[in-house]
This record gives C-alpha cells, sequence and structure tokens, in this order.
C-alpha cells in the first residue's frame, strides 16, 4: 500500500528549528504546569491527602506528552491556517485537484488528451500526490517544495504508475512531474516526463475542485 513520504522544502524554515522552538514551548507549559502541580500536591500532604506521590516523575512525563501534543496539533492543523502558511512559506496543497493532461510527441506537436484526478494528501512534514485516470494510476515516492517569489510555488516530485489489470499494452513506469501553483493555490499547470518503461511526456493542467 503506498505510503505518504518525506519531502524536502526550498526556501522555506528549517524544520529542525520549528521542532527546537516547539521544545521550548513544550518545556515552558510543562514547568508552569508541573510547578502547579507540585504546589498542589504539597497543600494535599500538608492536609493528609497524598503522601507517596513520586514527584520526580512528574517532569518527564508531563514534557514528554506536552510536546508530542502540541506537535501533533501543529502538524496536523496549526501550519495549515492562512497566516502560519504564509508565514512558514509552506503552501498547503492538500486536497482534490481535476486533471487535464496532453501527451506530446518528440516534435511537440499533439499526441493524445487524457483526464483525471489528482489527490494530494499533505502535513507538515510528509506528502503524497495520487494521481487516477481511466487506464492507471500513480503515487508519489519523492518530493520537494520550492518558494518562487515571483510565480507561486514548484512541487517536484517522483512517481510510480501502475495501469489497471484490464489495460494489456501498458506496463508500470516511472516518471518525474513538476507543477507550478500560483499563489492562490487554486490552479496549476506543469510538465511531465515518463521512463523506466513507458517513454513518453507531455503538459498538466490542474484546477482545485475543493
Amino acid at each position: 500500500m503506498p505510503e505518504n513520504h518525506e519531502y524536502s522544502v526550498l526556501g522555506g524554515p528549517n524544520r529542525s528549528k520549528i521542532g527546537h522552538t516547539i521544545s521550548i514551548i513544550a518545556a515552558g507549559i510543562s514547568s508552569l504546569t508541573v510547578t502547579l502541580f507540585l504546589a498542589a500536591i504539597n497543600i494535599a500532604k500538608s492536609l493528609g491527602w497524598a503522601q507517596n506521590i513520586p514527584n520526580l516523575i512528574l517532569w518527564p512525563v508531563s514534557a514528554g506528552i506536552i510536546y508530542a501534543g502540541i506537535y501533533w496539533v501543529f502538524e496536523k492543523y496549526v501550519w495549515k491556517l492562512p497566516f502560519v502558511s504564509k508565514l512558514l512559506r509552506v503552501p498547503d496543497l492538500s486536497g482534490k485537484w481535476i486533471c487535464e493532461g496532453q501527451s506530446l510527441n518528440p516534435d511537440k506537436s499533439h499526441a493524445a488528451s487524457w483526464k483525471g484526478e489528482v489527490t494530494i494528501i499533505q502535513s507538515w512534514d510528509r506528502l503524497r500526490v495520487r494521481l487516477k485516470t481511466e487506464q492507471s494510476g500513480s503515487n508519489s515516492i519523492a518530493a520537494a517544495l520550492v518558494n518562487d517569489d515571483a510565480d507561486g510555488f514548484r512541487l517536484l516530485y517522483n512517481y510510480k504508475n501502475d495501469p489497471n489489470q484490464k489495460e494489456k499494452d501498458l506496463v508500470s513506469h516511472r516518471g518525474c512531474a513538476e507543477l507550478l501553483f500560483d499563489h492562490n493555490l487554486k490552479t496549476a499547470e506543469g510538465e511531465y516526463f515518463n521512463g523506466h518503461g513507458r517513454y513518453t511526456f507531455g503538459t498538466m493542467k490542474l484546477r482545485r475542485s475543493n
């Protein structure tokens, strides 16, 4: 089963710094939480309500839990907020896109037209591009996002394509694609190149459907 994979961001933030920032926030929240909790325990002990609570395990447990919780929320939701995404220079491309493609001959003349649906699954550190047509389907295996201040956002990815079982004339192959998304993230245009089994190339136009 295809899996979401890591992707690199060129022109964006250093992801290790994001993790470091979250760890500092988690440590601060943990410190405050533990301080308040210890104060409550001391009050409880003075009243004879709690005598055997191991205080030393509270710090690592609470810090780890808080970090995991903050990172999960950030990785799933926070980075997608428009102002956060703009600040981090990482666009949210997730969703479904209507794709119109044209394969070209070696002299760049029109060879054939095709249509499909592109599904982009994206989180803060993982991504997958799924293209489904009547004849086959492909999944990305590696990707990179480039922040282009002049033109928009570029998505470059390698993919593996597998034809439907009923397609006898098509074989599994690999290829690469480059898509340029506009600043509003509503449309995209690009090119694709196939190899390792099917030597074709052409153009793609995407339009967000949701």
